[in-house]
């Protein structure tokens, strides 16, 4: 395999990014934590930091979007031990630093990989993104071969093709978002007879679709800054 295909032999036109959003938003929370009491002689702030950050950190909550940090506490009501707990449960206002783009938002990615689905790209802590075929700079074809998709870039001295390789830095547009409620279910009767080799597969509990079917959209190094 040769090195030529990462070349084209005219720059496509110069083209000035948009300056990237925000794509981590504030989210106002409420919930109760609980202190065990080995954890009393520390400061509750920090405990109650701690705790929440055990719960939400890396986890995605439906339709909010994937938390990845605390901001600030705003509010700590009365904290209480119940009966038979000696435990401490407080009811906490909170601030919450979440990963939840919005739609036609503009991001960077690296491409994870292809297959005949789409272009899968990760954002380093976010992996669940997928550009599908018709999102694609047009026309676009998927080499078996190699495992990429191929953008058959026209100019006046015919097609050239330009390769989407594993590893690269893409530009593209969220175009749609899903949730999937993942919360533990109860099988079913028919599910409890099922053999175990026909369970469903895992579903992602937050997706991103995007799309690169415009101009200054797709791999960076096809670009040229003006």
């Amino acid at each position: 395999m040769g090195y030529s295909r990462h070349y084209h032999e005219a720059p496509l036109p110069a083209w000035e990014p948009p300056a990237q959003a925000a794509m981590f938003v504030l989210v106002e929370m409420v919930d109760t934590v609980r202190i065990p009491p080995w954890q009393f002689e520390r400061k509750l702030n920090d405990s109650i930091a701690e705790e929440l950050n055990k719960k939400l950190a890396n986890k995605v909550v439906y339709n909010v979007g994937l938390c990845i940090c605390l901001f600030d506490i705003t509010k700590l009501e009365d904290a209480y031990v119940f009966p038979g707990d000696g435990a401490s449960h407080t009811k906490v206002h909170f601030r919450y630093v979440v990963f939840h783009p919005f739609l036609d938002e503009i991001l960077i990615g690296k491409i994870k990989g292809c297959s005949p689905e789409g272009v899968h790209v990760s954002l380093g802590f976010f992996d669940d993104i997928l550009i599908p075929p018709e999102s694609l700079q047009q026309p676009a074809k998927f080499d078996d071969t190699e495992q990429v998709w191929v953008w058959e870039y026209e100019t006046e001295e015919g097609a050239h093709d330009l390769y989407m390789d594993t590893g690269e830095e893409i530009r593209f547009r969220v175009v749609d978002e899903s949730f999937v409620d993942t919360s533990p279910t109860g099988p079913s009767s028919a599910e409890a007879t099922s053999s175990s080799e026909e369970l469903p597969k895992k579903e992602a509990p937050y997706t991103l679709v995007g799309s690169i079917s415009e101009p200054g959209l797709g791999l960076l190094s096809w670009w040229t800054s003006s």
